[in-house]
């Protein structure tokens, strides 16, 4: 029996190897690309933040202006780092969870290139003055046919995977993995088609965009973290997602809510009278329902092993991108009470608190923890400093927090001065600069310890990891001055 018993388990190592063997290329492709796009984002954040509180700022660099640098900075945030993390991440959890090996890691590789490319000439094309003027399609429209082509190059193998998995029972994990990458291809085929290949009123084009904006938070970057989520959970805490039935509300509740959210950005607008902003509205607060529901059933697996969670890179990282799930689960509600709050943070910063808290304190915090679960197991090497992911965790949270907070308390106090319509606007412009320059502060802290995360994932994708089959743990940090053991031939 013992001898059975560990020919199955040496059988499941060998299958493990070989299937981080088949993606290391790709995935620390993607992961290291994404790494790279995040630093150039923070750097565009930076500038556009310094415009707001001191306008002279590069004022005589066309290139600069603030309408660019901020169009640049958020899809260079959503395109280069946000998908190609969740494309590294989605492809080896998909791989590991149907237990079967990438057979089209060329493929696979070769598409990340040709999306490193795309995203490269739309982030030129948004400098130079071409942008579309939508918020986050601002790319030039011959961008998005290409990044689709490479979506569907990259994600059909999970596809095939899923398919084709050894086992008939599917993980949490996997169903939000597989909605999110069939709920892409709707939510971009769907606007982009409308808005750029079939004519339209303007009012339905800014309807279109602002349901696209939210479709993408909600349908594609949040199904992923939570996938990440409840993978990493269970897996490093050793103990299974206590309760199933919460799993399915949670998932299904999201499918449901989701898709009618974002029209609330266009309440006061004479787009039918007011039901679809309402409706917008109403449903964008009823997300708190399956956000709240799955960070609880998450939360709860993660604190049945409390001894595990000072020690693991990887829990950190969850647990702080489950509690800035929460506090978005919160912020929904709190922005979008029609008649008070809505009125006054529509055309506010408020807005880009919310998708910052979305995009960076949710769902990149997920992306982090993953990297440090993943990595070790691709490149066959630990981390090399418990102090450098310290540094990255602690000046990660801090930034995020002053940032999204500072967003939206600023978006009241600027929506208050809005509504005053008395006063004179330099008012509502006064109003924003301290803001501003909390903000251009808090993208400095979060540049510095990016700095730390760069470093340390090229290292190990240079194969500068230290060789211990022991996994780095934050109250045992390993010392930099400890001589890194050369890779093996």
């Amino acid at each position: 029996m013992s001898s059975t018993s560990s020919t199955a388990e040496l059988s499941d190592v060998t299958l493990r190897s070989g299937i981080d063997r088949s993606l290391r290329h790709p995935v620390m492709f993607f992961l290291t690309s994404a790494a790279a796009w995040l630093a150039v984002s923070i750097l565009l954040a930076i500038v556009a933040s310094v415009k707001v509180h001191w306008p002279q700022f590069m004022d005589d660099c066309e290139y600069a202006s603030y309408g660019r640098v901020f169009a640049a900075h958020t899809n260079t945030l959503i395109y280069g780092w946000g998908f190609q993390a969740g494309f590294g991440v989605l492809i080896w959890l998909m791989a590991r969870m149907s237990r079967q090996e990438c057979r089209a890691a060329g493929t696979i590789l070769t598409a990340g290139h040709v999306w490193n490319l795309v995203v490269s000439l739309g982030t030129l094309g948004l400098l130079d003055g071409r942008g579309t003027g939508m918020p986050w399609m601002e790319f030039p429209a011959f961008v998005w046919p290409g990044l689709l082509l490479c979506y569907l190059t990259i994600v059909v193998w999970s596809f095939i995977q899923f398919r084709v998995r050894k086992g008939e029972r599917t993980h949490v994990a996997q169903w939000y993995l597989l909605a999110a990458m069939i709920w892409f291809p709707w939510i971009f085929i769907t606007a982009n088609g409308l808005l750029f290949c079939a004519s339209g009123h303007p009012l339905m084009a800014a309807a279109i965009n602002a349901w696209f904006k939210s479709a993408l938070m909600f349908l594609y970057f949040i199904p992923i973290a939570l996938g990440t989520a409840y993978y990493l959970a269970p897996k490093l805490s050793g103990r299974p997602i206590p309760s199933t039935s919460l799993a399915r509300l949670g998932f299904w509740s999201l499918a449901v809510v989701a898709p009618w959210a974002g029209m609330q950005k266009l309440a006061g607008s004479p787009l039918s009278g007011v039901f679809l902003p309402y409706l917008g509205a109403a449903a964008t607060a009823l997300l708190a329902i399956p956000l709240v529901t799955a960070a609880a059933n998450i939360l709860r697996t993660i604190f049945s092993s409390e001894e595990k969670l000072p020690k693991s890179p990887a829990l950190h990282f969850t647990l702080a991108g489950l509690m800035g799930l929460l506090l978005l689960a919160v912020a929904a509600i709190a922005l979008n009470l029609p008649g008070s709050s809505l009125k006054l943070t529509q055309f506010s910063i408020s807005g880009y608190g919310f998708e910052i808290l979305a995009l960076y304190g949710c769902f990149s915090f997920m992306m982090f923890g993953a990297v440090y679960f993943i990595v070790p197991r691709i490149t066959c090497s630990e981390w090399v400093s418990s102090r450098f992911i310290n540094m990255h965790f602690f000046f990660s949270v801090y930034g995020i927090v002053a940032i999204a907070f500072g967003a939206l308390f600023g978006g009241f106090i600027q929506g208050s001065a809005q509504e005053a319509w008395l006063q004179p606007w330099e008012s509502v412009t006064d109003v924003v600069r301290p803001y501003a320059a909390v903000s251009t502060f808090a993208w400095c802290v979060i540049l510095f310890s990016n700095i730390f995360f760069f470093i340390h994932l090229a290292m190990m994708w240079m194969g500068l990891g230290r060789r211990d089959s022991n996994p780095i743990l934050l109250d045992s940090p390993a010392d930099m001055s400890a001589p890194i053991p050369q890779p093996n031939p």
